[in-house]
């Protein structure tokens, strides 16, 4: 575990095919005067569910198919607070056949390093029935376009 949170420290923008704009707004900080631990799964959802609906051309209220959360995580490495604006990066670290794991890395403005990876596992399910259904092929090109492979080990 420790060397999956020193890989997920170690992340670059450059790692990241697609970026998202965030201002924070006051109401994101805590009685601490950071972000809430919380507003980052908004932040997960909201890049992703862009993605989708600009690049997958899927419609939250009409898609044949939807995408419901089954799991989810975050690593925070340094405080955010507003005003900062964030900078949003999506990848995906693994797809399946009715599966998809999204990765989101929340960068400062300006900064190279992220102050928080995380992400979640969408299944993609019938709107009506909720069973389990295959990734339409529309939407597994445009989530292939964020697929990210592991660099090779060295020997």
């Amino acid at each position: 575990m420790a060397d999956q949170v020193k890989t997920l420290r170690e992340r670059a923008r450059g790692n990241y095919p697609f970026f998202l704009a965030y201002r924070t707004r006051w109401i994101d900080n805590d009685q601490y005067s950071h972000i809430n631990n919380s507003v980052y799964y908004h932040l997960f959802d909201s890049i992703v569910n862009a993605y989708l609906i600009q690049h997958a051309h899927l419609s939250p209220t009409t898609s044949p198919l939807i995408g419901l959360v089954v799991s989810s995580f975050a690593h925070f490495f340094s405080p955010l607070s507003f005003p900062a604006v964030l900078d949003l990066g999506l990848r995906v670290s693994k797809l399946g056949s009715s599966s998809v794991t999204y990765e989101v890395a929340v960068f400062q403005e300006q900064s190279g390093t992220p102050s928080v990876v995380g992400g979640y596992t969408h299944v993609f399910v019938d709107r009506d029935s909720r069973k389990s259904s295959p990734i339409s092929p529309e939407t597994r090109s445009a989530l292939e376009r964020l697929r990210v492979f592991p660099l090779a080990s060295k020997l």
